[in-house]
């Protein structure tokens, strides 16, 4: 296979506890999500790593196909790592199980974007505004001339040490969206976290403590991703609007 869709999900969201089970119109969250990529990207097989039994059963029920991965794992990307294993992708797009509005543009986007010689790519689009930008819920990403990610925080970087207006941060808002060869999912599930990661919470950050390349898109197109109950009364709003 050249290139499939895996989805990691789990129910022990720390932020959200199981977050994907929570109803929209009386549709579980991750259905939303799950219908979404199929409609938007039917040219991409697409798998499911989970975390428990509850939520192969609701995805199978819709006929997805899911693959059971160990609970303990330690993130997204390490259930990716041993889906994988079964799946035996060359290049593997990773759509979080929490991101209901995602567009078949920004998939392809992240195909195209994973180039020779990078190992993960990823997706960002600039801040809406300066309450966003200083959220700690909202990752940003800072990157070199060459595209390529220099560095993911939750904090609002670059410090302005001169006081320059927050627009002029040349920082992105990170979307949780990535694509990865098949070859690097297989090393990063070896590697072990990093103090970084741990310290964030950010599994990109493992591929950079270890000298790995991740390349970034720029796209216009903004996201819903519910971390947060309030992030679930937003997607809520724009559904009824």
């Amino acid at each position: 296979m050249e290139t499939a869709i895996i989805v990691p999900a789990r129910l022990g969201s720390q932020r959200f506890p199981r977050k994907l089970l929570y109803l929209f119109e009386g549709i579980p969250l991750i259905l939303w999500t799950a219908r979404r990529i199929r409609a938007q990207a039917p040219e991409f097989p697409l798998f499911f790593a989970v975390a428990e039994e509850e939520l192969a059963d609701l995805l199978r029920r819709e006929s997805f196909d899911t693959i059971l991965t160990d609970p303990a794992l330690l993130s997204g990307t390490d259930r990716l790592a041993q889906a994988n294993e079964r799946v035996g992708a060359r290049r593997v797009i990773n759509v979080q199980a929490d991101e209901p509005l995602v567009r078949a543009e920004q998939i392809r986007q992240l195909d195209a974007t994973l180039t020779s010689g990078l190992s993960m790519a990823t997706l960002a689009l600039p801040f809406s505004s300066e309450t966003e930008f200083r959220d700690p819920n909202r990752v940003k990403v800072v990157m070199g001339a060459n595209g390529e990610a220099l560095y993911f925080s939750r904090a609002p970087i670059p410090f302005a040490r001169d006081g320059q207006p927050w627009g002029e941060y040349p920082a992105f808002l990170h979307l949780g969206l990535y694509a990865y060869t098949g070859d690097f999912l297989r090393t990063f599930g070896a590697l072990p976290p990093g103090r970084l990661e741990q310290i964030e919470k950010l599994e990109q950050l493992r591929a950079l403590e270890h000298g790995h390349r991740i390349g970034v898109g720029i796209t216009a197109i903004p996201t819903i991703g519910i971390d947060t109950p309030a992030d679930a009364t937003h997607f809520l709003a724009h559904l009824r609007s």
